[in-house]
């Protein structure tokens, strides 16, 4: 609807810059044509400003003596795509960040509570190193030549929930089943190479789950309403043929042929399945398609298959996600590590919370003062919210007035 409003729009002015408009947004948008779903879409956006704060924490772990000047961290704020002031920011989050004034200077560290997440984070790391040596060993057994580009692979280390140092941390501990090799001499051809290959990790998630509910012919599973009767039948037909395992060579097999495209999808949904959160950029799944064996139109091929993925453009990030690691928002299976990231949430939620609450009291004060009566009830809300004061609206396309004004703009034949 969205694009044939806009084929009319351009047609109607008939200008060039209409049409490059069209060409661009066509361009930009012919990725989506997913029915949107509401549950996957609130997991997708939960996490924003999760990942916003998280990076700022990151930030502050790296400064000497983990206390940063608000105006550093104000120099940070575009490369997090945020605008507006960072101390209006840090101070939504008291219970995550410690705010004070020191020689007429701002400083930021982290507050007690969230040190001791941080803390707790590390040890779980520590525990999973044997099971990121595995998650690494699988990763390497999907690829074809049993090699990956470590500039490319740390593009997914937070996916995969490896640790930033995961080079000197894992890979000197297992040097029977790992190597890194640097053929040209460049930092940006470094690799990671597979010594040995263990046949017991060599078995999809999906065999996994056969094997769990006694079948002896593994299958994929579909989540989508039965009322979606034509895409189910499609489902069905594509799930008759027989699984292909993502482990299997796949040199041999026709590229385009319906065996290659089992092969694909048994890859991407094993991908995702070795990720925290069941889901990934498919942009950054993109780089990797000479190393997986991926096709040039990879978008194409994972919206045929809705029952089992779901694709958002969320953020204008384009992101695949495991229909079946979901039930409704919430994620089913939770590594170690989502349950670390989940208190950190819950706290920076609770500081969130009392934010509002004080904010709101003071309004309520500054009312008072002037003798106005209010006779609203104070809302208080079960989620992280997206109000905003003059100091921390997400950046551009985020702001619902901007995107107000640019479909006016766009659709409005008064407008200026």
């Amino acid at each position: 609807m969205f694009l044939n409003n806009l084929n009319r729009c351009s047609h109607k002015h008939n200008s060039p810059s209409s049409s490059s408009i069209f060409y661009y947004l066509h361009r930009n948008f012919s990725l989506w044509s997913m029915k949107k779903d509401p549950d996957l879409e609130s997991a997708l956006s939960r996490n924003r400003r999760w990942i916003v704060n998280n990076q700022i924490k990151n930030i502050i772990l790296r400064y000497p003596n983990q206390d940063a000047p608000v105006k550093f961290l104000q120099k940070k704020f575009k490369t997090l795509d945020l605008q507006g002031k960072a101390l209006n920011w840090l101070k939504k989050y008291p219970c995550c960040f410690d705010v004070y004034l020191q020689k007429d200077e701002y400083h930021c560290k982290l507050s007690k509570r969230m040190l001791f997440l941080v803390e707790e984070e590390e040890s779980v790391k520590e525990m999973q190193e044997p099971v990121f040596a595995e998650r690494l060993s699988r990763l390497l057994m999907l690829s074809v030549n049993r090699r990956l580009n470590v500039v490319k692979l740390n593009e997914l280390k937070r996916n995969l929930g490896f640790p930033d140092d995961y080079l000197i941390r894992i890979l000197p501990k297992y040097p029977d089943t790992f190597r890194l090799v640097n053929h040209c001499g460049r930092r940006s051809s470094m690799e990671i190479e597979l010594l040995s290959w263990n046949p017991d990790l060599a078995i999809s998630s999906v065999e996994v789950s056969a094997r769990k509910q006694g079948s002896s012919e593994p299958c994929f599973s579909c989540s989508l309403p039965s009322t979606w009767v034509k895409s189910w039948e499609r489902f069905n037909e594509f799930n008759a043929t027989p699984y292909i395992s993502p482990y299997l060579d796949s040199r041999g097999l026709l590229e385009g042929s319906k065996e290659m495209e089992k092969r694909i999808v048994g890859l991407v949904h094993e991908l995702l399945s070795l990720t925290l959160w069941k889901k990934m950029s498919i942009v950054k799944l993109g780089h990797f398609k000479r190393e997986f064996n991926l096709p040039d139109k990879l978008n194409i091929l994972l919206l045929k298959h809705p029952g089992i993925f779901y694709v958002s453009n969320r953020y204008q990030i384009y992101t695949v996600l495991l229909r079946e690691g979901y039930n409704g928002s919430e994620l089913i299976d939770k590594d170690p590590l989502v349950v670390v990231k989940d208190k950190f949430g819950e706290l920076m939620q609770e500081g969130l919370h009392e934010y509002n609450r004080r904010h709101y009291e003071m309004n309520l004060e500054k009312q008072k003062k002037k003798g106005i009566v209010s006779v609203r009830k104070e809302k208080r809300s079960t989620e992280i919210t997206e109000q905003d004061d003059s100091g921390d609206k997400l950046g551009g396309l985020f702001d619902p007035e901007e995107r107000k004004r640019f479909y006016k703009v766009l659709f409005d034949d008064d407008a200026p």
